[in-house]
């Protein structure tokens, strides 16, 4: 396969990138560079071009005219010529539009062979994939790395700029045959921003990141000896933020909450490791305000002594602050107002470091996925701090975050990702497979149903492989579709052909011949017709219930913890305020109050229905209370043998087969066993 990246800002080589520059000179030259040396070592991998802008720059370096071309095994990088020698900034590129989609065309033409598939990043990037497409029908993949959209969001309005950059990601995205995403919060809370593009094309997989000289981080002298000029008690334990001096990265917003909580100040010090810089004047204008503004609140709080924010350091140093911070008992903190990904959290965690971040973007599923520090509003400055000091001030608390960080370097493995990315390459470069002649249906739940267990997992996908031309696989599951999408393409269970997500309130069927997930728009209508928002939280704020996260909501489904609610109190309470609605209690944790008619049950309904299947054509399994409804609605239910929330002794559910075996091998043994008695 021959795959063709394009990423057009920043000065991007194939080495010894000069990270920092500029402010287009950044983390997606790392992911892009990685994803490319990964993709490599797969042998079915034949060619990988990097395209990207030529220019001349005497400040920059002369290394990046259009002529200078590079190469490194399988890995090209060339630089199109587009009429114009000046370096453009982001901001600019659109200008260059046309001549720019000339060049890459002009390039194509004079190769040997077209790519197999295109990989834009970033929007301008995805004005030439779709100029390609439109022109020679090569289909591409779109990764936005960061959106003009979350952009204007955070700042609280939109400029000129930001809606010209806007237009173009619509433009990139409409076209698009799959948008890949880092997280959740981007596939299901940033993406949700456009309107050209639909969830079923967006696929969540997380970076691959190299984090092996972070596991082994050791402290340096000369770290300490960066540190020991500004802190009064260097032994302190430190609070540690590394990012560009941006506003977005909220570092003012950290400053503010150290500033606030005198008992934090007591506890540790503040390092802020800010980027490079000489004269403070020579920074870019944003860069230049920033750190103008930190510098006048440390000094407006008089934290002189406790905070440090060092003006240069080489790359070996940041390996080294993780591990100085680490060793003093401190904590890494990312207070950004969103983070698209949050690759210094995952730096931290294989640091060993407990982290501190925001709960608005990718930290979410980082946290939630290693388990080792807490989320925070990055808009409170009190949550901000008490997060910090309550980690700080608890040994045992610290000991645990820290030691779970050390699941990062498994869960964010490039080997990991380039098996997820290169699936999705040959699913929609490959022939159209031969459409199945589906005569019955399988139905499992996830977590603690078909995972958990993964020899027992792999054994249960022969066996599906063997029968996916008659029997289709269904997903029923408490998680987000997103969320959905992304466990199983990270387990490697192929693409079901209808997933059942959040409890029952969306579905969304895989369309073979348009290669993407489509929502029933059916089913939608009818949960949020059955929907009122406003009088649910009414009585949900009522009763004092705890908000599961903002992702956790929409329209049919609000989502809360048990805490020490008596399911049953709530559901009366609901009848006794005239709502209809269906109450779910799961894991003895997780309380979902659903639209009246929602629920697993009546989704697994809806799919026979939608199939032309009788509900004898239908085997559903599950373990927990959300799986209570299809279990109890179908006559063929498996209660797997790890079930919680009594379902093994659920009079309603005489009628199941209880596994002996857990997890897949569990719903294998069921299975098999309706087989066996002629009855599926």
């Amino acid at each position: 396969m021959f795959v063709c990246h394009i990423a057009l800002q920043g000065c991007l080589t194939l080495s010894d990138v000069p990270y920092g520059i500029n402010a287009d000179t950044g983390g997606h030259i790392t992911y892009l560079l990685e994803l490319a040396c990964a993709s490599a070592r797969d042998p079915e991998i034949e060619r990988i071009d990097i395209v990207t802008r030529g220019f001349k720059d005497s400040k920059l370096g002369m290394r990046f005219e259009a002529q200078c071309a590079e190469a490194s095994g399988k890995i090209s990088l060339v630089r199109l010529d587009d009429g114009d020698p000046s370096y453009l900034p982001k901001e600019a590129l659109h200008e260059r539009h046309e001549e720019l989609c000339a060049a890459f065309i002009e390039y194509l033409h004079d190769l040997d062979r077209l790519p197999d598939i295109i990989h834009a990043h970033y929007a301008d990037a995805g004005i030439l994939a779709r100029h390609a497409k439109e022109q020679l029908g090569i289909p591409y993949i779109f990764t936005g790395h960061s959106l003009g959209a979350v952009k204007g969001e955070i700042n609280g309005s939109v400029d000129d700029s930001l809606r010209t950059r806007i237009g173009i990601e619509e433009r990139s995205l409409d076209m698009a045959d799959a948008v890949i995403a880092s997280s959740r919060d981007e596939a299901e809370a940033q993406y949700a921003h456009y309107g050209s593009i639909e969830a079923g094309r967006i696929r969540v997989i997380p970076p691959g990141c190299d984090l092996h000289r972070f596991e082994s981080a050791q402290p340096s002298e000369k770290v300490r000896g960066d540190l020991a000029q500004f802190l009064r008690d260097p032994a302190k334990p430190i609070l540690l933020a590394i990012a560009r001096p941006v506003r977005k990265k909220n570092l003012l917003g950290l400053v503010d909450a150290y500033a606030a909580d005198t008992a934090l100040q007591e506890a540790a010090n503040l390092v802020i490791v800010a980027g490079c810089r000489s004269l403070l004047g020579d920074l870019e204008t944003e860069c230049r305000e920033v750190m103008q503004e930190l510098i006048e609140a440390i000094d407006r709080h008089d934290l002189y002594g406790k905070v440090a924010y060092p003006k240069n350091h080489d790359p070996a140093d940041i390996p080294a602050y993780y591990a100085v911070a680490r060793e003093s008992g401190g904590v890494f903190v990312n207070p950004a107002l969103n983070e698209p990904f949050g690759l210094t959290l995952l730096e931290a965690a294989a640091s060993r470091l407990p982290v501190v971040a925001t709960d608005s973007g990718g930290p979410n599923d980082i946290v939630e996925r290693c388990n080792n520090g807490e989320l925070v509003c990055p808009r409170d400055p009190l949550a901000i701090a008490a997060a910090c000091r309550n980690i700080v001030t608890d040994r045992r608390k610290w000991v645990r975050y820290a030691t779970a960080g050390g699941q990062a370097i498994a869960a964010y493995d490039w080997s990991a990702h380039r098996e997820q990315y290169h699936r999705l390459l040959k699913e929609l470069t490959g022939p159209l497979p031969e459409a199945p002649k589906w005569d019955r249906i399988l139905i499992c739940d996830i977590d603690n149903t078909l995972l958990g267990d993964r020899e027992a997992l792999h054994e249960f996908l022969s066996w599906q492989a063997e029968h996916s031309g008659h029997i289709a696989l269904g997903i029923a599951t408490g998680r987000s579709f997103h969320s959905a999408q992304a466990i199983l393409a990270a387990e490697g269970v192929p693409t079901p052909d209808v997933i059942i997500s959040s409890v029952g309130t969306r579905i969304h069927w895989y369309d073979r011949d348009e290669r993407k997930f489509v929502e029933d728009g059916e089913w939608r209508c009818r949960v949020e017709n059955a929907w009122d928002d406003e009088r649910v939280r009414d009585v949900a704020a009522s009763l004092r219930l705890r908000l599961q996260a903002l992702l956790e909501q929409h329209d049919g489904k609000a989502s809360f913890f048990v805490d020490d609610r008596d399911p049953d109190d709530v559901r009366a309470a609901f009848r006794a305020r005239g709502l209809k609605v269906e109450v779910v209690a799961s894991h003895g944790r997780y309380l979902d109050i659903l639209a009246h008619g929602a629920g697993k049950g009546p989704a697994v309904g809806h799919v026979a229905d939608k199939l032309s299947l009788t509900q004898s054509r239908v085997v559903v399994a599950g373990d927990s209370g959300n799986d209570l409804t299809m279990l109890r609605a179908c006559p063929f239910p498996i209660v797997v043998g790890n079930a919680s929330d009594g379902l093994a002794q659920d009079p309603s559910l005489s009628h199941a087969y209880r596994a002996k075996g857990c997890y897949a091998a569990g719903v294998l043994e069921g299975v098999r066993y309706y087989q066996a008695q002629g009855s599926w």
